[in-house]
């Protein structure tokens, strides 16, 4: 089922600072009723989405006593779309994250609470460091009904030829140390990537600002640096045996039609996740990696599984078998027909097969490298078998001797690599899909 956890209404507000305290002003920010966000990721073909929200001072109050009466009228009014309430966190000594709050019956209450206690902006800038950001994860940890937290962009604020901005690899080993089950992963493909797109359709000169507003480090393909970068951060996190996993959205606030930087919901990106109709089973689905991301409908489905001596694991999931093994890795994906939301049909033009060592020991809590990563194989049209809409392809890994993870990329781009994105590019013609990884242990 394909979703968006990253999305704002009018509750994401602006603020009048000529009167003391400043007012909110809903719609300042994002412009759209939860409703209608809701009724066009329908549209755009999504299950499940999450509102969240974010303001400044007391902004806590505002979406339990406005914001969420209008997501339970959303749900009645859209019930096709599975629909979270959360809020984007200004993370204390960081940028922002997603926090996704279970449904159950005090879930705008638990909202609250994290909110107006260690939201940095709204409980005030003393609680900026570090520290409070791991404290509000601890008690995240100890709800009955867990949150899931998803950081945002993390390399948006990289400036002046700095690597890293407002979040760092140190932060995020802290936040998944804290609370592994609830810190479980980052943005992969960030929002607003209409931004070089004009009212009218047309693409706009270079200038201003890259693809997903990234300024000091461009996006890569359209994914964030740090889970782009082959045997980058990403690839780090993975070779420490970490289940750390990456996730796609729209970071929705105003359309690119109604002269914003926004697609709708789905309209671009989707994060797929492999789970039963049910709230419950979409936010276990997520806590499990069992999940892949796509731009531009390049994809529909992916299936990676690897299998040996009998037992076979998938996307997100552990592969346990024996040193000197043969492991069988079995990719197969949807490359739908008919058009996009832009009215294209792309088509995939290569499907990488990536592998990493997961013996990584480091003392460094800003490692950020995974030497032993390399595409392992690169496969073309005349590498696969196409069944109608299917391309299935394999690989065989012989012999096994150590610890390993297999992840998948792919692309409608002739890059070897993901470029760096320019700022007048057409998103619509640089397209790529990631799946999380199966772990192979061996003994």
């Amino acid at each position: 089922m394909a979703g968006d956890h990253h999305v704002h209404s009018r509750y994401s507000v602006s603020y009048n600072r000529e009167v003391n305290p400043p007012e909110p002003t809903i719609g300042g920010h994002g412009v759209y009723r939860i409703p209608l966000n809701a009724l066009m990721a329908k549209h755009y073909g999504l299950s499940w989405a999450v509102t969240t929200d974010h303001g400044g001072r007391y902004h806590s109050k505002l979406n339990l006593n406005e914001a969420y009466p209008n997501l339970l009228m959303s749900r009645e009014v859209v019930p096709e779309v599975i629909q979270f309430f959360g809020f984007e966190f200004n993370a204390p000594g960081a940028d922002h994250a997603s926090v996704i709050v279970p449904h159950s019956h005090d879930e705008a209450d638990r909202v609250y609470q994290i909110e107006s206690r260690f939201d940095k902006r709204d409980a005030g800038p003393t609680n900026d460091n570090p520290e409070r950001m791991v404290e509000a994860l601890t008690v995240m940890r100890e709800f009955p009904d867990k949150p899931v937290v998803i950081a945002n962009h993390p390399s948006r604020t990289a400036m002046g030829g700095a690597r890293y901005g407002l979040t760092t690899p140190a932060e995020l080993r802290a936040w998944n140390d804290a609370a592994p089950d609830v810190a479980i992963g980052m943005i992969g493909s960030p929002g607003h990537q209409a931004i070089s797109i004009d009212r009218d359709g047309s693409i706009k000169p270079a200038g201003g600002m890259g693809r997903g507003q990234y300024v000091g480090q461009p996006t890569l393909g359209g994914f964030d640096p740090m889970t782009a970068r082959l045997g980058g951060f990403w690839d780090s996190m993975l070779g420490e045996g970490r289940r750390w996993w990456i996730t796609a959205n729209s970071d929705s606030h105003r359309h690119w039609t109604d002269g914003g930087v926004d697609f709708w919901p789905g309209e671009y990106s989707k994060t797929y996740v492999y789970a039963e109709r049910q709230p419950a089973e979409i936010l276990a689905a997520l806590r499990a990696g069992r999940v892949f991301v796509t731009t531009g409908d390049l994809v529909s489905e992916l299936s990676v599984t690897a299998s040996a001596s009998g037992d076979v694991a998938g996307i997100g999931g552990n592969l346990a078998t024996e040193g000197g093994a043969n492991v069988a890795v079995t990719i197969r994906v949807r490359d739908p027909e008919g058009n996009n939301a832009h009215g294209d049909d792309p088509v995939v033009g290569r499907v990488d097969l990536i592998l990493g060592e997961t013996n990584l020991q480091t003392s460094d809590p800003d490692r950020d490298t995974n030497p032993s990563t390399y595409v392992a194989r690169r496969f073309e049209e005349n590498d696969w078998t196409r069944e109608d809409e299917f391309l299935t392809m394999s690989y065989r890994i012989e012999g096994v001797d150590g610890s390993f993870y297999i992840r998948v990329r792919g692309t409608n781009t002739a890059e070897l690599e993901p470029e760096p994105d320019p700022r007048d590019e057409d998103p619509w013609t640089d397209l790529w899909f990631y799946s999380n990884p199966i772990f192979v242990d061996v003994n």
